[in-house]
């Protein structure tokens, strides 16, 4: 699929689709209070977030 010049493909999808999920459950561990876990869920983001801009 071509959007703005840029080719996505299903993976890239993924990967953001992914990295939104992880976003939602780093906002989660927030709201509970456990900050090791947010930390670590939001590296993970970040990583799946990158990969998929790397990906296109």
């Amino acid at each position: 699929m071509e959007i703005g010049g840029l080719h996505f493909t299903y993976l890239n999808v993924a990967l953001f689709g992914l990295a939104v999920f992880l976003l939602m459950g780093v906002i989660s561990f927030i709201r509970q209070g456990i900050k090791g876990g947010a930390v670590l869920l939001a590296v993970l983001t970040v990583m799946a977030f990158v990969a998929g801009v790397l990906w296109l």
